[in-house]
C-alpha cells in the first residue's frame, strides 16, 4: 500500500457515518434529557430503562418481566450463557458462525457442535440425524436473518421444523437477530419467538439500526429465566447505561428508528447490488449467494485458494476482510466475509478491483 491508496475496509459490520441519524439522535438525546433529568443521571435498575423496556414488550407482545435491556447484544448473550451453560454442556452452532460467539461459548468449555449452514439456514436434517444419533444439547445458538457471516436467512419451514425439534429432545433455541429489521428485498418471516414464546430466547440489538456506539440491546424470553439473568446483571454492573438506553427510548418513540431504518436499507440495497455485480465482474471465480438484507457476504473461492495470504496481499494493496477460517471451528481455507454496510458504492467498486488483484498472485494452477 503506497501512501496515497485510501484503505478500505470490508471487516467491520458497521453502517458508515453518512446513514447515522446523528441529528436525530442529538434531537432524542436533548428530549431524554429535558423530559426524565432523573433517569438518565440515576444509576437506574438491571432491568434497563423502564420506557425503553415496555417499548421492546410491545414491539414484540409480550409482558415487559419478559425482557432485559442490556449493554449491548454481546451483553445480553453473556449473560444467556452464563444462565444456562456450564463447562461440558453441548452448544449447537451454524457452521459458519458469528466468530466471538465461538469464543465466548468455547471460554466457557462448552462442547460445540457445528451444524453446516445452508442457504435457506441451519441443515436441520443433519441437525435431526446429530441428535438422534445420542447428542443432548443445552442450547441451540441460531442467527436467522441475514446471518453473520454467510447472510442467509433460515426458511418458515426450518424454523417450524427447529422448533419440532427443540421440543422433542428439550433444549433452548437462542434467537439471536441484530439484522432482522434489515430486509432491503423478499419477504419478512416471523420471528421463531414470536411461534413459541417457552423454548426460545430472543435477542437483538440497536447497533445495527441506530449506530454501534449506542451499545443497547436486549433479550426476551420466558419470565423465570429473565429473572434469572437480571440476578446476574444486578451482580454485574447495578444497571446499565441509562443514558443510551433513554436517548433510545426517545429514538424509538418518536419515530425515527423508522426514518432510521428506511435510510439503512437503501443504502444497503445499493450497496449490497454494487458489490455483487463487481463481484461478478471482476472476481468470476467467486461463488456467493446475493443478500435479501443485512449486513454480510459470504464468498467461496476455488477449492486450494489460501485466504490468508489473499488476506495478506489484499491489506497490502489497503483492503481487509475476515477470513472465513475465522468463523468455523475448522476449514473455512478457502472462504471470506464480505460487510459491505460501512462503504460507499464507489469504495466497493475500487475495493474488488484491488482484491481481484490480490487474487490473481494466489489463484490455484
Amino acid at each position: 500500500m503506497t501512501a496515497t491508496t485510501k484503505p478500505i475496509s470490508f471487516a467491520r459490520g458497521a453502517p458508515s457515518l453518512d446513514i447515522v441519524d446523528v441529528e436525530g439522535l442529538r434531537a432524542a438525546a436533548d428530549r431524554a434529557f429535558a423530559t426524565d433529568p432523573g433517569g438518565m443521571t440515576g444509576y437506574g435498575t438491571a432491568i434497563g430503562y423502564p420506557p425503553l423496556r415496555e417499548w421492546i414488550a410491545e414491539l414484540h407482545d409480550v409482558e415487559p418481566a419478559r425482557v432485559i435491556v442490556t449493554n449491548g447484544s454481546m451483553q445480553a448473550d453473556a449473560f444467556l450463557f452464563d444462565a444456562l451453560v456450564a463447562a461440558g454442556d453441548v452448544v449447537i452452532v451454524e457452521r459458519p458462525t458469528y466468530d466471538r460467539t465461538l469464543l465466548s461459548l468455547r471460554g466457557r468449555g462448552a462442547d460445540v457442535r457445528a451444524v453446516e449452514l445452508e442457504t435457506d439456514g441451519i441443515d436441520v436434517d443433519a441437525l435431526a440425524e446429530l441428535l438422534e444419533g445420542g447428542v443432548h444439547p443445552k442450547l441451540a445458538h441460531i442467527i436467522p436473518n441475514f446471518q453473520n457471516p454467510a447472510g442467509y436467512t433460515l426458511s418458515a419451514a426450518k424454523r417450524e421444523r427447529l422448533l419440532a425439534l427443540a421440543g422433542e429432545h428439550d433444549f433452548t433455541v437462542f434467537e439471536d437477530d441484530p439484522y432482522v429489521a434489515l430486509r432491503f428485498e423478499g419477504e419478512a418471516v416471523p420471528t421463531m419467538v414470536s411461534m413459541d414464546g417457552e423454548r426460545v430466547v430472543y435477542a437483538s440489538s440497536f447497533s445495527k439500526t441506530v449506530c454501534p456506539g449506542i451499545r443497547v440491546g436486549y433479550l426476551v424470553g420466558p419470565e423465570e429465566l429473565i429473572g434469572r439473568i437480571v440476578k446476574l446483571a444486578i451482580g454485574a454492573y447495578i444497571s446499565p447505561n441509562m443514558v443510551a438506553q433513554g436517548i433510545v427510548n426517545e429514538f424509538c418513540r418518536s419515530g425515527a428508528i423508522v426514518r432510521s431504518i428506511e435510510t439503512v436499507k437503501e443504502a444497503l440495497r445499493e450497496r449490497a447490488q454494487t458489490l455483487c455485480d463487481a463481484l461478478e465482474r471482476e472476481l468470476p471465480e467467486a461463488s456467493f449467494t446475493r443478500p435479501q438484507g443485512g449486513y454480510f457476504l459470504w464468498v467461496d473461492l476455488p477449492p486450494g485458494t489460501d485466504v490468508a495470504a489473499l488476506c495478506t496481499l489484499a491489506a497490502e494493496r489497503g483492503v481487509q476482510f475476515i477470513k472465513g477460517s475465522d468463523f468455523v471451528l475448522d476449514g473455512g481455507e478457502s472462504s471470506f466475509r464480505i460487510a459491505y454496510s460501512g462503504v460507499t458504492p464507489a469504495e466497493i467498486e475500487e475495493g474488488v478491483r484491488r482484491l481481484a488483484g490480490a487474487y490473481a498472485e494466489v489463484a490455484p494452477a
